[in-house]
């Protein structure tokens, strides 16, 4: 059992705000467990989803005319590939490694978010229940960045293992950095990109593949006793996840909130294993204009009671259940995100209070 969360609130992700320091804020006051560190695209190209987390994998192109990055494949890269393994395995042998993933860092000029909230934490002076951090999953960086032919880096099996690691790694030192800061560190595995598995797009991308590259990662979260997640904001084979050995997963509960019940044997083993349910039930878009505390607690019931329907004891989901956003929040109006987080909040202290928590 990991822990039973009964309604923890905390987010995904990204934050549409330009002050950092206000992003921190709102983590901090409205996910008062479990804040993360904001991603802060508004700041420009290096915080963009796959951009912040590519620094150190070898020949990446940050082409910034065009507000774009590739992998250069076309030159001799053998060099380049034997400088990260070296690292990756100086940090990550399992019997020899340091493990000291600092080689994998994330800078300031790649996130401003981690550093201010690793100075709020310290001048806080006490730990936390939880401190969530992210990574952008392999399978979704790995097929949305290509290579000088535009060819999606993923087919590419070099390369792909290289974006595997690097990311493992990259898991491993932000778990590292929060630490000292939290009971437990929660790191998500941001894969909003399988919501396209099975169709035509991705027909040559295979079920067996996906589990592996999970896998690895989520050994790595595991490896400095972090407890995994992922996020995926659509429809997508939930079944998947659970067989990488996830300990969350995280779905967008306000949209596909009775998908998750169209796999209710693969659910039931992974609440019964310990493992627990981030329901992405308060829009991130303009829907969350709508909505009160009373809808949010109505919607939530039903596609709890819908799959409580298929088998699966009701007082398991609601002791395994983290309350979360659907989806990250940095395209969204400020006033709208403000409302997210101010209706998360109160909805988790909501589902509390009824529940006798």
């Amino acid at each position: 059992m990991l822990f039973k969360p009964k309604f923890l609130a905390t987010g995904i992700g990204s934050m549409p705000f330009a002050d950092v320091e206000h992003a921190v804020d709102v983590s901090l006051s409205k996910l008062v467990e479990a804040p993360f560190w904001p991603q802060l695209p508004k700041l420009g190209l290096n915080e963009q989803m796959e951009i912040q987390y590519s620094e150190g994998m070898p020949c990446i192109v940050i082409d910034r005319e065009k507000g774009r990055m590739y992998f250069d494949t076309s030159g001799d890269y053998s060099e380049a590939f034997a400088e990260f393994y070296e690292a990756y395995m100086m940090a990550m042998d399992p019997d020899e490694g340091s493990v000291d993933c600092s080689a994998a860092a994330i800078s300031p000029e790649f996130s401003r978010g981690i550093y201010a909230m690793e100075k709020r934490l310290q001048a806080l002076g006490k730990k936390l229940p939880f401190v969530k951090v992210q990574t952008t999953g392999p399978c979704s960086f790995a097929l949305t960045i290509v290579d000088e032919n535009k060819r999606a880096i993923y087919y590419n099996e070099e390369f792909r293992d290289v974006v595997v690691k690097a990311l493992a790694m990259k898991c491993r030192w932000q778990i590292q950095k929060f630490q000292p800061f939290g009971e437990k560190v929660i790191c998500f595995i941001d894969e909003p990109i399988l919501s396209g598995f099975g169709s035509s797009t991705y027909i040559s991308v295979q079920r067996e593949d996906i589990v592996a590259l999970l896998q690895e990662v989520i050994e790595a979260v595991h490896a400095d006793n972090g407890i995994a997640g992922i996020h995926c904001c659509g429809n997508t084979e939930w079944s998947i996840l659970i067989d990488a050995g996830v300990d969350i997963v995280n779905f967008d509960a306000y949209g596909y909130g009775e998908t998750i019940a169209m796999y209710p044997e693969a659910v039931k083993t992974h609440l019964e294993r310990g493992g627990i349910l981030a329901w992405g039930v308060v829009p991130t878009s303009t829907a969350i204009r709508e909505q009160t505390i009373d809808t949010m607690v109505a919607h939530f019931e039903k596609i709890m009671d819908n799959l409580a329907s298929k088998g699966i004891d009701k007082q398991l989901i609601v002791e395994q259940a983290i309350v979360t956003p659907s989806c990250g929040a940095g395209s969204m109006e400020p006033d709208d995100a403000e409302k997210v987080f101010e209706i998360n909040n109160l909805l988790s202290k909501a589902m509390r209070g009824k529940y006798g928590f």
